[in-house]
């Protein structure tokens, strides 16, 4: 009964380490995927053409 416990346990640590394994490979694969989405986002972002007309802004009345 012993071996058998033994074995048992064994094998249920190295389930263990092999489920850790595959959830951070989800983990970093999920972190790359959200890295490359970001990126899209600020690259599409810094592609928006501004509504204003480009003098707009550009001078200020300091007489009131």
């Amino acid at each position: 009964m012993e071996i058998s416990a033994i074995a048992a346990a064994a094998t249920e640590m190295s389930q263990a380490r092999f489920a850790d394994a595959v959830q951070m490979t989800v983990l970093k694969k999920a972190l790359d995927i959200q890295s490359q989405n970001a990126t899209q986002l600020i690259e599409a972002a810094s592609k928006v053409i501004p509504s204003n007309p480009p003098n707009l802004g550009s001078r200020i009345d300091t007489i009131a």
